[in-house]
């Protein structure tokens, strides 16, 4: 990966975790929670949420793969058996 892509990709990576954080942080504050728990429940929700993603963007790809060859053939160019 060159330079100016890795760029990117850090500054879109920042982009999303800076949005999820202000996301959670409006959803603390506008549940009642100020003070210094105001910052406990942001990380939390934050973090939570971010783990959250890292755990199913990975399962979603294995399970789309799953659902592709399950119901395609293995060999494409030959012809289906059928039982008679």
């Amino acid at each position: 990966m060159n330079r100016k892509m890795r760029r990117i990709l850090i500054l879109l990576s920042m982009a999303l975790v800076a949005g999820i954080a202000l996301f959670s942080l409006a959803i603390a504050y506008l549940g009642g929670i100020r003070g210094v728990g105001l910052l406990g429940v942001w990380f939390f929700l934050t973090f939570g949420i971010i783990i959250v993603l890292a755990q199913l963007i990975p399962a979603g790809v294995l399970f789309s793969s799953f659902i592709g060859t399950s119901f395609s053939s293995f060999r494409r160019d030959g012809l289906p058996v059928r039982a008679t």
